[in-house]
């Protein structure tokens, strides 16, 4: 009995099963090892040289606008008795800021990767389920309901949402040429179509009957864009954008894109004019805010880390291969002459 039980279980007679298949084990030399370290350093150096290089030809223009300091452009703003206000950031461009140039903003010292500051919102009303508008999610609170009313989008994360304003002017003969700023397609593809809905209904205003906007709104969520009534709702672009939580405390999100006009290839040199609308506070935990110009290239945008950190891994395999090198030369086995 016990040998019929010892046959069923035995594996195939099979070179798989067996562990008979033909095997090969690489056998490394100082003449394979030294070469391999050589091209993979000279290889990475190569790699880095061209990854900086092209960093520092990405042209970037950045601005704090906090108005922190008395002597700041925004200081008269940054009250928060202060309501509706405008201030303007002038600079001057010496050469062509190549196109196409995109338009940031940036917050310090905003953590909106807090676990629970990023849970607040209702996912069900932000896909477009009715049913959530009157009822919103518990995780809201307590920007939950205001006054008893039900507030769409609920949470702490869309209350939030960055409101400060920008246009962009440019000094020509003396008169103020608006910079047309394109703001189609700047959010996710994936936020755009799958994950964040419009609820079913027109106009739009309808399908929000009997809620109210978030606290911190100036406008409720079907009225966010007054110029185009395909960019309202939880697909406006500003709203996504928002959305997409930074992991850092210290992020920039993308405002618009200059590529339009007689600004497709970038911004020519000269005078201009930013005027910012100010109004969303951040002097309450020490947060800053700045706008940033920027181009970008085959690489994406203005990063000096990765092309050191090939230069640095390139330039350690050199030396370790030359290390090796002296080691071998001078401590060679006898069986290897």
């Amino acid at each position: 009995m016990s040998k019929e039980v010892g046959t069923e279980n035995r594996p195939d007679n099979t070179a798989f099963t067996q562990q008979r298949l033909p095997a090969w084990q690489p056998m490394l030399s100082a003449g394979i090892v030294i070469p391999g370290f050589v091209l993979i350093g000279l290889a990475f150096i190569g790699i880095g040289v061209a990854l900086f290089v092209t960093s520092r030809n990405i042209q970037v223009l950045e601005r704090d606008y906090t108005g922190v300091e008395k002597d700041s452009f925004c200081y008269g703003c940054s009250d928060l008795k202060v309501k509706n206000c405008k201030c303007n950031l002038n600079f001057t461009l010496d050469k062509l800021f190549e196109g196409p140039v995109f338009f940031y903003y940036g917050l310090s010292n905003y953590f909106q990767n807090y676990r629970q500051y990023g849970n607040s919102k209702d996912a069900n009303q932000l896909s477009g389920d009715k049913e959530y508008f009157l009822e919103p999610d518990e995780s809201c609170a307590p920007y939950e309901r205001d006054g008893g009313v039900p507030i769409a989008p609920c949470g702490a994360l869309p209350n939030s949402m960055f409101n400060d304003t920008f246009k962009l002017y440019q000094m020509v003969n003396g008169t103020r040429v608006e910079v047309p700023f394109d703001g189609k397609g700047i959010s996710w593809w994936t936020d755009y179509n799958i994950k964040y809905r419009n609820p079913p209904g027109t106009p739009l205003k309808k399908a929000f009957e009997g809620t109210t906007k978030p606290p911190f709104w100036p406008r409720p969520a079907y009225e966010l864009d007054t110029t185009d009534p395909s960019n309202n709702g939880f697909i406006n672009q500003d709203f996504l954008v928002w959305m997409r939580r930074a992991a850092l405390p210290d992020f920039r999100k993308l405002y618009r894109r200059i590529t339009e006009g007689e600004y497709a290839k970038g911004l020519p040199a000269g005078k201009y004019t930013l005027v910012i609308g100010y109004n969303y506070p951040v002097r309450a935990f020490n947060g800053k805010k700045k706008v940033v110009f920027s181009n970008v290239s085959w690489m994406g945008g203005k990063n000096k880390f990765l092309g050191i950190a090939y230069l640095v891994i390139g330039s350690m395999c050199v030396v370790m291969s030359i290390v090796m090198l002296i080691v071998y030369a001078k401590f060679k086995f006898p069986d290897e002459e």
